[in-house]
């Protein structure tokens, strides 16, 4: 398998251990945050004590059941990877950290979001620095349509054609399901987590209407939020939240749906191939996530700089970055004829946009208004990544 060289992650790794003693990978499985933890231990040669433990190697997870004695000895590098099997570890790695200033240093990796591994905010704070490592994006690949139909996950992107990567995706749903959620203690039958999945992946890029699945799943509402936020807290699902501008109209404030990976999307819908894409009625929903989903990893931006807008008369913004005291707003369109609309009009006087671009499948960058533009999605990303 080809190695996608992830410099500028590679480069944050060392920037952050400048300042802290712990960095921690957070991404979902299998989107190579192993490969990469690698990558950074061969950096060193022989320069550098690296120790290195895997908690789903039986010997490595036993190894840590007395953590102080097995760590409190070791100098250097030392690597713990799928930290969430062990979370009980975070206070035990502030007392090792503060008795060995300078001697040690920990690369960790967890495969769910600080807000499951909430141990490591509490007992590590102004200690460790977080990256989160998502799947492979269009400035690793620099190829949009089989990224776009494959997902970014490495072994379904570089799978040797779209069968193989198909078959690779269910495999991966279903550990997912019966063995990733059990070993974070979320116990959740795997066949209602699939169903909720699959009946999720129809309101990609809508808001979700939780009483209405809710319903078709015989139950509560507060067991329907569950499973979304487990979704979410696993980096499978990105739950947009509304922007709630100081304006006398009334605004959505419940958040949208999309899932963070195309290629899971395209399995839960049952599409196979570029094919079968072309012919799904969520076709334009698919691109659109997708497009959104690159936009915002092109801009490095973090959940908490994300929103979108809408108000009940119909006015919206798919996606709003507020970055660098700057507000930058983008449409999404599956069209090949884009063009300014009322609603893009509405939005960029009420939220006062520095800029607003409407990103389209195609290859032609033009004005469409003062400070706001169309560009096609490769053009558009191109000019951040290069």
């Amino acid at each position: 398998m080809p190695l996608m060289k992830r410099i500028t992650q590679l480069e944050k790794i060392k920037q952050y251990f400048r300042n802290h003693p712990v960095v921690c990978l957070l991404g979902p499985r299998q989107c190579g945050k192993t490969t990469l933890a690698k990558a950074y231990c061969k950096t060193f040669k022989t320069s550098k004590q690296i120790s290195y433990f895997d908690l789903e190697d039986p010997t490595d997870l036993a190894s840590l059941d007395n953590p102080k004695l097995t760590l409190e000895n070791i100098k250097g590098l030392i690597v713990i990877d799928e930290i969430q099997r062990r979370p009980e570890l975070f206070p035990t790695l502030r007392v090792l950290i503060d008795n060995n200033k300078g001697k040690q240093q920990y690369l960790i990796l967890g495969s769910a979001s600080r807000d499951l591994l909430q141990q490591s905010s509490e007992s590590l704070a102004g200690r460790i620095a977080y990256i989160e490592l998502c799947p492979f994006s269009y400035g690793e690949t620099k190829e949009l349509e089989k990224l776009w139909q494959r997902g970014g996950f490495p072994l379904s992107y570089l799978a040797e054609d779209a069968q193989t990567s198909s078959q690779w995706l269910e495999f991966y749903i279903k550990t997912f399901l019966e063995q990733d959620l059990p070993n974070l203690g979320i116990e959740i039958a795997p066949q209602s987590l699939r169903r909720f999945w699959s009946m999720l992946a129809h309101y990609h890029g809508n808001i979700a209407n939780l009483s209405e699945i809710g319903r078709s799943f015989g139950t509560a509402d507060t067991t329907i939020r569950r499973y979304l936020d487990v979704l979410s807290a696993t980096f499978m699902v990105r739950q947009l939240q509304p922007w709630l501008e100081n304006i006398k109209k009334r605004q959505v404030k419940s958040p949208k749906i999309y899932f963070r990976d195309s290629g899971i999307l395209h399995k839960l819908l049952d599409i196979s191939d570029l094919s079968s894409l072309q012919k799904h009625p969520k076709l334009g929903a698919s691109w659109e996530g997708f497009a959104m989903e690159e936009v915002i990893r092109a801009h490095e931006a973090e959940p908490h700089q994300c929103f979108f807008w809408a108000t009940h008369s119909g006015a919206e913004l798919d996606l709003l970055i507020m970055q660098k005291n700057k507000r930058l707003g983008f449409e999404f369109k599956y069209t090949d004829t884009p063009k300014m609309t009322k609603s893009m009009t509405i939005a960029q006087e009420d939220l006062n946009l520095d800029n607003l671009v409407l990103i389209y499948p195609g290859k032609t960058d033009f004005p469409l208004s003062q400070n706001a533009k169309a560009s096609g999605l490769k053009n558009y990303l191109d000019s951040k990544y290069n």
